[in-house]
């Protein structure tokens, strides 16, 4: 870190790569040219956050309409209502821990895991210890939107691997907290925002360094790096919508390629997430849209 080199700068470098950040970065312009962006823009960033935790919460296995989601205020009755409250909570919270994320990524996660589980929990905010297990990924099917089209790939899902030891965990994080401090410090900066914003929410994701709630955590963080990143900085860009709508299987293949590690599988990683941004962009755009027209 000291020498001020990236390391994950020649992920960037990778086939394909170029391409997906770039088609990302032209998205994400035009959403944010949006004529309704210059005197809305408060109103489409706290959509996007419910759009996302709607989206995040899916994932996590509880997938229910955006409009019961809306309706609601009691999300205490039963576990899928606790993880919808889970990711509004985390939603609500994460783009007010921008600053001690720059100086302190680790301190944000445990934030998010007590907004998650609530102080009653005694494992709140803290990492797993030895011998804890760590929830399933992905505990629910969801199969691509109809407006989506993904690869048709014969075979069996690939298997996940077992959440790393809490040893393994303990020396990732602390690496990962590093390398985003130094870029926070101003070392590598010429990474792109969306290789960062995968490569944390891929090692999150293989960590899953909390008992519970990791995928939203770690779909929280990777929102928070691409704010922190100048990508997307008033947060509307809801890249949970995307993955929610790719479906669990090609999310399942793609992070099977994050965990090889090879160069190949970590290309496949980091266009399934730009292709994630960028229907979250198209998300977010109907919404500017809808409110052009007065419907919202």
């Amino acid at each position: 870190m000291s020498t001020g080199t990236d390391p994950l700068a020649p992920l960037a470098q990778l086939p394909g790569v170029p391409d997906a950040v770039a088609e990302v970065r032209k998205a994400v312009d035009r959403l944010y040219g949006h004529r309704v962006m210059r005197r809305r823009a408060a109103e489409v960033t706290s959509e996007s956050a419910l759009r996302g935790a709607r989206a995040s919460a899916a994932l996590a296995g509880a997938d229910w309409p955006l409009e019961e989601v809306r309706r609601r205020s009691d999300f205490s009755a039963d576990p899928e209502a606790r993880t919808v409250g889970a990711a509004l909570r985390i939603a609500a919270e994460a783009g007010q821990l921008l600053s001690i994320w720059r100086h302190s990524p680790l301190q944000v996660l445990a934030r998010l895991h007590l907004l998650a589980v609530g102080d009653g929990d005694p494992a709140a905010g803290r990492p797993r210890r030895a011998g804890e297990g760590a929830e399933e990924l992905f505990p629910l099917a969801l199969e691509p939107v109809e407006s989506v089209e993904v690869d048709a790939v014969d075979g069996p899902l690939p298997v996940l691997p077992p959440a790393p030891g809490a040893e393994e965990v303990a020396a990732r994080l602390d690496q990962l907290s590093r390398l985003l401090v130094a870029r926070a410090e101003g070392q590598g900066v010429g990474t792109p925002a969306l290789v960062v914003a995968s490569v944390v929410y891929g090692e999150l994701l293989a960590l899953r360094p909390f008992g519970t709630h990791n995928g939203v955590i770690a779909r929280a963080a990777q929102r928070i790096v691409l704010i922190a990143e100048g990508l997307d900085p008033k947060s509307i860009c809801p890249a949970e919508v995307g993955l929610a709508e790719l479906g669990t299987a090609a999310h399942r293949r793609a992070l099977a390629g994050y965990l090889a590690g090879t160069p190949e599988g970590m290309a496949a990683w980091i266009a399934h997430c730009g292709r994630a941004l960028r229907l979250g962009v198209r998300e977010s755009t109907a919404v500017c849209e809808a409110m052009q027209r007065g419907m919202v």
